[in-house]
C-alpha cells in the first residue's frame, strides 16, 4: 500500500508531499486541480516513461519518490534470497 508520495519539479508541481493514511483515499478537486498530475507522477514511480517537456524547470532535476507499506506482504524471503 502506498503511504507517502513527494513530488519536485514536474508538471506544475515545485514541490509537494502528500501522506496517505491507511484505508480508503479519495482525490478529487476541479478540473485543472492537479489531480492527473499526482497520478502521472504515480504512473512514473511504477515504470511508466518519462517525457522531458513535463518538467516544471528543465535546468532542474525531477525528483518523484514514493513510499509503500510492504509488512502484510510477507516479502522478507524474497528479499533475503534477492539480497
Amino acid at each position: 500500500m502506498i503511504t507517502a508520495l513527494s513530488i519536485e519539479n514536474y508538471a506544475l508541481i515545485e514541490k509537494l508531499s502528500v501522506n496517505f493514511s491507511s484505508g480508503f483515499t479519495v482525490i478529487t478537486g476541479e478540473t485543472g486541480a492537479g489531480k492527473s498530475i499526482l497520478l502521472g507522477a504515480l504512473g512514473l514511480v511504477l515504470g511508466n516513461r518519462a517525457d522531458l517537456s513535463a518538467l516544471k524547470n528543465s535546468n532542474e532535476k525531477c525528483v518523484i519518490e514514493a513510499h509503500f507499506s510492504i509488512a502484510s506482504y510477507q516479502l522478507q524471503d524474497f528479499f533475503t534470497v534477492h539480497d
